[in-house]
């Protein structure tokens, strides 16, 4: 991700973010370890799921997945038609914040979950909603929020947005920050992964005409928050967020993997940025 000056016109072809580092996977990622095991069977049914010793298999969603990308990998899980989940979702209570308006996106917990033949998306789809409350509703998030001056759901919209930006987990923090910073001096974000998340990609390259879509999650023209998360964030975003590093950083830009620096200087991000971009070119043309 690259800043711009509030006053200022894009200068640059291109911005990075993490995410366009990775293919998005829409399929199911099927494993035994690699986050959160949740022991239950889950059903369609409003009864308390029940204990089974040995799952089936299982389904992980990873940190980050976007709603559409949970609601694929679960249709494949189960062996179910395209858009059977989507369609269970609209039928279900999850139990979302009144500032969600309904949406889900960012309350589905990246975990890794059981599923067998009875496990049906209604059921699961609300276990995931359920995690993230209680994830949500920790004290540490719940005092964090109150001390940043922002809603719990805010707090969930930021870490979003951190684990979209941060090339590591070492960064989460510093971009956090950034987040908050800019918030306080009014600026706009000027995210390319909200960008990102209303053009339905991952990419590093955003360009100048991006940034004047006409959309509620353009953080280049709108100031403040996008209206809902932009993917469903990890324990060590939402730390992040509750806690960010601090700091006076304004920009950040992530020059190669690994060196992602943070300014307060706009004549520095400049420099970070073109170097960047030679550093893309090169490889673009190596």
């Amino acid at each position: 991700m690259v800043n711009e000056s509030p006053d200022a016109r894009p200068r640059r072809r291109l911005r990075p973010t993490r995410r366009g580092k990775i293919v998005l996977v829409v399929g199911a990622l099927l494993v035994v370890t690699a986050a959160v095991l949740i022991p239950l069977s889950l059903t369609g049914s409003d009864e308390p799921p029940k204990k089974q010793e040995t799952p089936q298999s299982t389904l992980m969603i990873p940190e980050g997945r976007r709603v559409s990308q949970v609601y694929e990998a679960v249709d494949k899980a189960l062996d179910l038609k395209s858009g059977s989940t989507l369609k269970a979702a609209s039928t279900v209570d999850l139990k979302l914040p009144a500032q969600a308006e309904g949406n889900p996106e960012g309350y589905l917990f990246p975990a890794t979950y059981p599923i067998d033949d009875t496990t049906e998306p209604a059921g699961l789809l609300r276990y995931m909603a359920d995690t993230a409350r209680k994830h949500f509703a920790a004290d540490h998030v719940t005092a964090g929020s109150r001390r940043n001056n922002v809603s719990v759901y805010d707090t969930v919209t930021i870490a979003s947005i951190v684990q979209a930006e941060a090339d590591t987990p070492a960064d989460m923090g510093k971009v956090a920050r950034v987040v908050y910073n800019r918030l306080l001096k009014d600026m706009p974000l000027q995210m390319d992964s909200t960008i990102n998340y209303a053009l339905k990609r991952s990419t590093l390259d955003t360009s100048t005409a991006d940034t004047q879509l006409d959309s509620p999650y353009n953080s280049y023209r709108i100031k403040g928050l996008p209206p809902t998360p932009i993917g469903n964030p990890g324990e060590e975003a939402l730390r992040a967020a509750v806690r960010p590093t601090p700091g006076p950083w304004l920009y950040f830009v992530t020059v190669g993997p690994g060196d992602t620096r943070f300014t307060d200087s706009y004549d520095e991000q400049q420099k970070n940025v073109e170097e960047f971009n030679r550093s893309r070119g090169s490889a673009t043309t190596g």
